[in-house]
């Protein structure tokens, strides 16, 4: 029989409001956790990006909290990026109207008065970065007393940033008789220390796992002539109108704009040098379809959540494997699969085998010119690329 968000234990008004938006059957992680979730229960997820964790940890939250005194919330989500403070916002926020729970968002680069004033106003649920509420905080226009439901999402790149000791100064402002739901794609190390410190006999759910991961992607290495590189990615963009592209620096990502606009190609770009507002308006452009390409740096990726991304390009090769499957984890969501591209110079093979080795692939890397016509299809492609021949423009060579 297939699992349903009623069989799980989810109220009847949050299940029909799940089905109008064509919602129906609950993810793995979401049938894992819902039912300790809403029975009050610590728990631990274990889950990648895209796996649908927002609702495992949110519908607990709406059903569970209580209505808020001004300024001091009943159930709090902490996340690292301001880019996931905002999308877990507007996923939480129509449901919440449901339940009669004002959900709202509070980060860095958009203005404080606004989040001040929503606050006063009695907001029941806030979704935060560490930084900006700690700012709340030391201006007394928030307490943490009254949370009864806390989530920490994405621990493990809260970890990465550097923002655990942040967070644990918040949880010592909390009452200790709160429920926790903590996801992360990793458990280990600081996460663990996290976990044992901070929750009460937690229940561990696991979705997932990095190889899966790698497996529901479809993996091409492209070598590239540095004059070529970008008529090579406007000409993937050009087939494939949902791309997102990564480089290492702000100013590769400047660079790179600049260039495939000069090519025709309607491109926007997030990093961490641009206001707040001008990065939101590039996701949602990219998000709802309005853009076919969005340039990121690996930085402002970890806050990139977009459903749908058909193809993810490492402009520059990551530096490490975990960086490769940060980027990567843009396609593959949901259950979905996705292409990955990474483009190679002459001087960046040796590099490229390294992550091959550190990631498990066998894949061809693949010399290629923007005119080549495979570039049309990077799936079709890989049944030409493993032949020895050129076929129609690039010779296949496989690694060592």
């Amino acid at each position: 029989m297939t699992t349903s968000f009623s069989s799980l234990g989810v109220a009847p008004d949050l299940v029909e409001a799940l089905a109008s938006r064509g919602i129906s059957s609950p993810f793995a992680i979401q049938a894992l956790a819902l039912p300790d979730g809403l029975a009050g229960r610590d728990v631990c997820g274990k889950a990648k990006t895209g796996s649908g964790k927002t609702l495992a940890f949110g519908l607990p939250m709406l059903e569970r909290v209580g209505r808020a005194e001004p300024g001091h919330p009943t159930g709090l989500v902490l996340v690292p990026t301001r880019e996931l403070a905002a999308q877990v916002r507007d996923e939480l926020a129509p449901l919440g109207q449901v339940q009669g729970v004002a959900v709202v968002a509070v980060y860095g680069g958009a203005p404080m008065e606004r989040q001040i004033k929503d606050l006063d106003d009695g907001a029941d649920v806030v979704i935060a970065t560490p930084g900006r509420l700690i700012d709340l905080l030391e201006r007394k226009v928030v307490a943490l007393d009254a949370v009864s439901v806390l989530v920490i999402d994405e621990a493990d790149r809260m970890a990465d940033m550097g923002f655990l000791p942040q967070v644990t100064w918040l949880l010592r402002r909390m009452r200790r008789d709160r429920q926790t739901l903590l996801f992360s794609a990793t458990l280990d190390g600081a996460v663990d220390h996290l976990v044992q410190r901070h929750m009460r006999a937690p229940v561990f759910h696991e979705a997932t796992s990095g190889t899966v991961m790698v497996e529901s992607m479809t993996h091409r290495f492209l070598l590239v002539h540095h004059m070529d590189k970008v008529r090579v990615c406007a000409a993937i963009v050009r087939s494939h109108p949902r791309t997102l592209l990564f480089t290492r620096t702000k100013r590769g990502a400047d660079r790179l704009v600049a260039d495939l606009r000069k090519e025709g190609v309607a491109v926007a770009i997030i990093h961490g040098d641009l206001p707040q507002r001008v990065r939101e308006k590039a996701l949602r452009d990219f998000s709802e379809g309005r853009l076919p390409a969005l340039v990121a740096t690996d930085v402002a990726a970890r806050g990139i959540h977009v459903d749908d991304v058909g193809v993810v390009v490492h402009v520059d090769p990551p530096e490490d494997h975990k960086a490769y499957l940060h980027r990567s984890g843009r396609t593959a969501r949901a259950g979905e699969s996705g292409v990955v591209v990474t483009l190679l110079l002459w001087d960046e093979e040796r590099h490229v085998r390294l992550l091959h080795k550190r990631l498990g692939l066998e894949a061809p890397i693949v010399e290629v010119f923007s005119n080549d016509p495979r570039l049309a299809d990077l799936v079709a492609f890989g049944e030409e690329a493993e032949g020895e021949g050129d076929g129609g423009g690039g010779a296949a060579r496989r690694l060592a």
